[in-house]
């Protein structure tokens, strides 16, 4: 089921995939000692991101997407034909997620995503005035994570840091605030998109033993400790221009997850004395989700009542997540919406939240 805007809306789709074919394509924006390494080496790319997306899943690509080769789209030709101009769309958030399954590098891991960032900036930005940039940064190295920043955080197409949710650590930790301050000083929104290393536990208990359990711990359980990393650590308080989006997540564990957290925060405030408000609060002004995966009831009036729950005008953004193919949840999302959120979930929020003008 292909999750798109109607056509002509002047849209603003936060989430759309793109990935180089190979690492070939990445090789002229690699320095002539990596562009070595590379190839004398026989580095390669994950095809599948080291299994987040297999070939034959359903969920990989929706049906449309599968058969024009989009999974996802390798160049921005592609991309134009089949996403940008058919749904009309006012702009469009690229996201690359292909240095998410690296190797354990350091040195290796920010150089490759220094190529894929030079790549989208060269291959995609300067191709389409439509399309604004998630850049990428290296997660074992936090100086040169920094360092990404301010090389290219100043460019006004590049408007997100991507990270993955799938962490070593979880990015309210002491040691990522350097990141996530250099972030917020250049104005970029902080990206967290499902999956990562797959050598990091998903669980608390561990690895999974199934693509479903993995698939399931990625998209809600891993998101939802993030969310509690971020707020019970203090970043908001330190960084409070910080803006975090959570990409291709879900939406709808939000209330009950803030509801038990504005609870046990009472009891134990003390634990946290830098968090001087509710933590739903803190949430609702430095947070927002996208709009695939939509797990949602099939009942209209319960979809309602997880909207209202959720405040869905002021919190969600729209995304088709393409290629991805995620069911019919989104359809009841949107057939939910009254007028007004929907031009706030499809435009003006995005609008606002990434500062697009």
């Amino acid at each position: 089921m292909t999750a798109a805007a109607p056509a002509g809306t002047g849209t603003i789709d936060t989430d759309v995939h793109c990935a180089p074919a190979s690492l070939a394509d990445l090789t002229p924006y690699f320095e002539p000692y990596w562009r070595t390494y590379v190839l004398e080496g026989g580095v390669s790319l994950s095809a599948t991101q080291g299994l987040a997306y297999p070939p034959q899943a359903p969920t990989t690509a929706t049906p449309e997407a599968r058969e024009a080769g989009l999974t996802p789209a390798r160049t921005v030709g592609d991309l134009r034909a089949h996403v940008l101009d058919p749904q009309g769309l006012r702009a469009a958030l690229l996201t690359c997620t292909a240095s998410f399954a690296c190797n354990r590098n350091p040195y290796y891991e920010a150089a490759l995503t220094r190529a894929v960032n030079d790549w989208m900036i060269t291959e995609w930005l300067d191709a389409d005035d439509r399309l604004r940039a998630g850049m990428v940064v290296p997660t074992l190295d936090t100086e040169a994570a920094v360092a990404e920043i301010e090389r290219i955080g100043d460019d006004p197409r590049v408007v997100q840091v991507l990270l993955p949710t799938r962490t070593d650590a979880p990015w309210g930790n002491k040691r990522h605030r350097p990141l996530l301050r250099a972030a917020a000083e250049h104005g970029l929104v902080v990206g967290l998109h499902a999956w990562g290393r797959v050598g990091n536990a998903p669980t608390s208990s561990g690895l999974t033993h199934t693509y479903l359990e993995d698939y399931l711990a990625n998209s809600q359980t891993i998101v939802q400790a993030q969310v509690a990393s971020l707020v019970t650590e203090g970043v908001f308080a330190e960084l409070p221009d910080l803006r975090v989006t959570l990409l291709e997540s879900g939406f709808s564990w939000l209330p009950t997850l803030l509801w038990r957290f504005d609870k046990d925060w009472k009891g134990v405030w003390r634990e946290v004395p830098w968090l001087d408000s509710k933590p739903s609060d803190v949430v609702r002004g430095h947070i927002r989700l996208t709009t695939n995966p939509a797990h949602l009831p099939r009942q209209a009036t319960q979809v309602r009542q997880a909207l209202d729950l959720l405040d869905a005008k002021a919190m969600l953004l729209y995304s088709s997540d393409h290629p991805h193919d995620h069911g019919t949840g989104h359809d009841r999302l949107v057939a939910a919406l009254t007028p007004d959120e929907r031009d706030a979930i499809f435009a003006g929020n995005a609008a606002e939240w990434y500062r697009l003008g």
